[in-house]
C-alpha cells in the first residue's frame, strides 16, 4: 500500500483529497505524456483516462517510463500498469484508439494533458475542450532538447489552442511588444523537430505536471504570471536578439484574438461552423518567408514515443 505521509504533510489533507478526486485525460503516452500521468499519480491523483493507439518500441526506450517489460504492448496499457504499481487506488481507463473516435472520454474530466505531436489532432482536442469548457495543457521540447514551452489553455480565459499556435507561428511577442524567436516552422504549423535526450524532455513535462497539480489545486497554490512558459536547457534566443541562460525560462502571456476562426467572439455569437479543413487552409497559407525566423533553433512539440 502506498504511504501518503510525505505528499499529506506537504499538500495538507485538503489538499491530497482534492487531487485524489481529480480526473485527469493524459491524450498520447508518450515520453512527455507518460512522465506526465506517473508524476500525477504519485502525487496523489486519483482517476485517470490514458489515451493512445501505439505499441511501445525498442527505439522508445531511452525516452520512456516503460521499460523493456512493456515492449510490445499499448503505451497506455504499459503506463496504467505503471500507475498500478505507485498508486494501487487509482482508477484507470485506457482507450488503444484514437481519441478522435472516443471524443466522450472527455465528458467529466477535470483537466487535459496534450501529449500527441500531430497539428490536427491538437486543433480537434481544442474543439472538443472548448465544447466542454475543459482546461488543458500542452507541452512542447525544441530540437535537440534545447529548450522547450507549456501553455495552459482555459476556454474564453485567454486564447484557445488556435489563438495560441497562430500567435507563435507569427513570432509575435508578450505584453512588452517584443517578438519571440521560436525557430523553423514547417508548412504545416507544426515545430520541426531532432532529438532530446530523456532528461531535457523530462525537464519540460515536469512542469506541465507540475502546473497540472497547481490547476488542480486552485487557490492554495501561487497562480502563474503568465499562461506561457518557455524554458531553456542551453543557452537559447527565446525573444529575439536575447539569449535566455540555460537552466533558465520566460514567461510569456498570449492574448486571446476575438477574431480566432475557433474562438471568436462573432463566431460565438453567429452560432456559425467551419471545417478545420478550412481553418487549417487559412492558418497555414502563410507564405514561407512568414514562417521561419532568424534563430537556426529548430523546434517541436512533444513526441508521442
Amino acid at each position: 500500500m502506498t504511504d501518503w505521509d510525505r505528499v499529506r504533510r506537504l499538500m495538507g489533507e485538503d489538499g491530497l483529497s482534492r487531487l485524489a478526486s481529480a480526473h485527469v485525460a493524459v491524450v498520447g503516452l508518450g515520453s512527455g505524456g507518460g512522465f506526465v500521468a506517473l508524476s500525477l499519480a504519485m502525487s496523489g491523483v486519483g482517476r485517470f483516462t490514458l489515451v493512445d493507439p501505439d505499441e511501445l518500441e525498442a527505439v522508445n526506450l531511452t525516452r520512456h517510463v516503460a521499460d523493456s517489460r512493456y515492449l510490445g504492448q499499448n503505451k497506455a496499457e504499459a503506463v496504467a500498469d505503471l500507475i498500478r504499481h505507485r498508486n494501487p487506488d487509482a482508477k484507470l481507463t485506457v482507450i488503444k484508439e484514437d481519441i478522435l473516435k472516443h471524443p466522450e472520454a472527455l465528458d467529466g474530466v477535470d483537466l487535459l494533458i496534450v501529449g500527441v505531436d500531430g497539428e490536427g489532432t491538437k486543433y480537434r482536442l481544442n474543439e472538443l475542450c472548448l465544447a466542454r469548457n475543459l482546461p488543458a495543457l500542452y507541452a512542447g521540447v525544441y530540437a535537440r532538447g534545447e529548450g522547450g514551452d507549456v501553455c495552459v489553455i482555459k476556454p474564453y480565459d485567454g486564447p484557445c489552442y488556435a489563438c495560441w499556435a497562430a500567435e507563435l507561428r507569427d513570432g509575435m511577442g508578450d505584453q512588452t511588444g517584443e517578438e519571440l524567436d521560436y525557430g523553423l516552422i514547417q508548412e504545416n504549423g507544426a515545430l520541426k523537430g531532432e532529438p532530446a535526450l530523456w532528461v531535457h524532455v523530462t525537464r519540460v513535462a515536469s512542469a506541465q505536471a507540475d502546473l497540472a497539480i497547481g490547476y488542480l489545486l486552485g487557490d492554495s497554490r501561487p497562480t502563474p504570471p503568465a499562461n506561457t512558459l518557455v524554458m531553456a536547457n542551453a543557452p537559447l534566443e527565446i525573444i529575439a536578439g536575447q539569449t535566455t541562460p540555460a537552466h533558465s525560462g520566460v514567461w510569456v502571456d498570449i492574448a486571446r484574438d476575438p477574431h480566432c476562426l475557433v474562438c471568436g467572439d462573432r463566431l460565438r455569437m453567429a452560432d456559425e461552423a467551419m471545417s478545420l479543413d478550412d481553418l487549417a487552409d487559412m492558418m497555414f497559407s502563410a507564405p514561407p518567408d512568414d514562417q521561419a525566423h532568424d534563430t537556426d533553433t529548430a523546434a517541436r512539440r512533444l513526441e508521442d514515443e
